[in-house]
């Protein structure tokens, strides 16, 4: 009897000892060209010294997921490891001839949709993946749309944690009010990923959401 506990106790110590930890992933979610990739610089650089991804104004220039693992953030005496996850911008039509108009040739547009397609499909596939997810919007555009509906009713649907990041705060033609009447139900943040105004909000509400 004895020895079937002591059996017991050491087996679970083992188990403790070598079980391992669910990885907490933060997702990086929205339209392209809202920021995101701007967003992982800024928290990687804040944390870990080092950037995520390229950032360009030709648009779906994140065209696979892009990971960071072990980033720790920390507020008022909390802190929080996490693998940041910043994911291509979803949208419900890629057509070659937009990045025409940046100077791409016709193969390299043609190619460059083709990837931007598979990362939008890999993009949703990862959604089940996420701890929480911050759906990083332009607010300097009409947030009410059906990429942006689309993507918080997926998250609805699913029970994904979420926070709002009405991003681009520091230009003029920003209304961040707008994104927080459109969607009154969900918390959203003011930021900008680019000056890194309001920043420290959104690593607090992280944590809280966490």
């Amino acid at each position: 009897m004895i020895l079937n506990g002591l059996r017991r106790s050491l087996s679970s110590l083992i188990g403790a000892i070598f079980r391992k930890k669910k990885d907490v992933r933060i997702g990086l979610y929205g339209p392209v060209n809202s920021g995101k990739t701007t967003l992982a610089n800024k928290i990687c650089m804040d944390w870990i010294g080092e950037q995520l991804g390229k950032v360009s104004i030709i648009p779906h220039e994140t065209r696979e997921i892009q990971t960071k693992e072990s980033v720790t953030i920390k507020d008022n005496g909390k802190s929080l490891t996490f693998n940041l996850v910043d994911t291509p911008g979803i949208a419900t039509k890629i057509d070659f001839e937009n990045f025409m108009k940046y100077g791409l040739k016709r193969r390299h547009a043609k190619q460059r949709a083709k990837e931007a397609t598979r990362g939008v499909i890999e993009a949703i596939k990862w959604l089940d993946r996420m701890d929480l997810v911050l759906v990083v919007l332009d607010s300097c555009v009409d947030p009410l749309n059906q990429v942006n509906i689309t993507i918080l009713g997926n998250l609805d649907a699913r029970n994904i944690p979420f926070i709002i990041i009405a991003n681009k705060v520091d230009l003029k033609k920003s209304k961040a009010s707008r994104i927080r009447g459109a969607f009154p139900n969900y918390k959203t943040v003011g930021i900008s990923a680019k000056t890194g105004f309001n920043i420290e909000e959104l690593y607090s509400s992280v944590i809280e959401t966490l």
